[in-house]
């Protein structure tokens, strides 16, 4: 029962922003809440456009999304790997001072990263919001916690079959690994789908924005309070809220098996 009240307590706030979405402007903002859309409306999901480029920052937001989790991940499964499964000089020292950079937060790096995007001459371009997201030092835990639960049996039959570490990789480890990977992919799309900081920063240019830029200027625009801002935050929640809930079950199944072996 309590955690009942605190689900709904949680879930409430997201109800209310998607029922005014899509609530006729004269009717929205009542008190006490509507809970139920009343006169219903898409009209407000119409006028997203007319007031910013919806289209081409979602373009956007997508591409840099898509990019950051499929490299992040890629990166992330090799150096998992290594630490996890090869024997090197210095391994656990390096991978205790990678740790140490998740303490290290992303404003105190932002100006190194700035210069050397600048100096590659990717500065208001999309790369400058990607090529950083590769090194996802979190994942990479993560990933090296997860394999250490795969019994290295695994490994030591594909060796015996003649199979070196890529084969054993992308063979044994990786098909073993989806609810790692799964819950991997979640947080970093979400992560670079919502962020704001990195376009801020690197970002110029009104044709290379993203969607996070796109609703603080729509918000600025319209004074926060219109309900087109709140149907533009509902484009921009409800698909990634989606993704989530179909994946659910793996993130909860990687998150309660990442810790069994360390």
């Amino acid at each position: 029962m309590v955690l009942l009240l605190v689900g709904l307590a949680m879930v409430a706030p997201l109800v209310w922003l998607v029922v005014e979405s899509v609530t006729a402007e004269n009717a929205a903002f009542s008190l006490p809440p509507n809970w139920v859309p009343h006169p219903f409306t898409l009209d407000n999901f119409r006028g997203v456009p007319d007031l910013i480029p919806f289209g081409r920052m979602a373009l956007n937001s997508l591409q840099v999304a898509v990019l950051s989790t499929v490299g992040s991940l890629l990166v992330s499964v090799l150096a998992a790997y290594a630490f996890s499964r090869l024997h090197f000089r210095g391994r656990d020292t390096v991978f205790l001072v990678m740790i140490g950079a998740l303490m290290v937060p992303v404003q105190m790096t932002v100006i190194p990263v700035f210069v050397l995007m600048r100096n590659l001459g990717l500065v208001d371009q999309l790369p400058s919001l990607w090529l950083p997201a590769l090194i996802n030092v979190f994942s990479i835990f993560f990933l090296r916690q997860y394999f250490n639960t795969i019994p290295r049996e695994f490994d030591e039959a594909a060796i015996l079959d003649g199979a070196g570490h890529l084969w054993i990789l992308f063979r044994v480890i990786v098909p073993l690994s989806g609810p790692a990977l799964a819950a991997m992919s979640i947080l970093a799309f979400e992560l670079s789908w919502n962020n704001y900081f990195g376009p801020l920063i690197f970002l110029s240019s009104p044709e290379h924005m993203t969607l996070p830029i796109g609703l603080v200027s729509l918000q600025a625009g319209q004074g926060g309070s219109s309900v087109v801002v709140f149907a533009a935050i509902t484009a921009v929640v409800v698909p990634v809220l989606v993704v989530f809930l179909a994946f659910q079950r793996s993130f909860v199944a990687s998150i309660a098996s990442s810790g069994l072996r360390g």
